[in-house]
């Protein structure tokens, strides 16, 4: 019954922060379109605001598959249902964190292509702006990380 709670677990990790990704590149992206067809030259710069949001559902697909090499479908053993418990909840802050860092990321990244188009020597200030957004989707990461890899020290502490 573990195996369950688990896998519910990586998969809320892997789709709420990929969810999170694909809306966030999405907005930075239909924001960039326009300018590359204004001018085309700034696509490099406009790619890396674009690119940024998607490392959220990067986060989550880690997350997941640290899950599933530790519940016996790629490695390891069947979980307890004590530590199905533990993995789903390890899996939250980056479900969490992922989806809505994702979000904001693409919104702050869609109003730095804005500044990319009307002055492109200040791309740095729009890369900054968005990436600022990436340590509250790094911390998630982190604790998620964290947890997953001491779910058997936690059970063990329970048992």
């Amino acid at each position: 019954m573990g195996i369950f709670w688990a896998l519910l677990g990586a998969a809320l990790a892997v789709g709420m922060a990929g969810v999170g990704s694909a809306k966030g590149v999405g907005i930075a992206s239909e924001a960039a379109a326009g300018v590359v067809v204004d001018d085309p030259s700034k696509f490099g710069r406009l790619l890396v605001l674009q690119l940024l949001p998607g490392t959220q559902g990067l986060y989550g697909f880690i997350v997941a598959v640290m899950v599933l090499l530790n519940t016996g479908i790629l490695g390891g053993e069947a979980p307890t249902l004590t530590a199905g418990f533990v993995f789903l909840a390890a899996c939250v802050p980056i479900a969490i964190g992922g989806l809505i860092s994702g979000m904001a990321q693409g919104r702050v990244a869609a109003s730095g292509v804005n500044i990319i188009a009307k002055k492109p020597a200040e791309s740095s200030k729009a890369i900054v702006s968005a990436s600022l957004i990436e340590l509250y989707a790094l911390l998630a990461f982190i604790i998620s990380f964290l947890m997953v890899i001491n779910v058997n020290t936690v059970t063990a502490a329970v048992a």
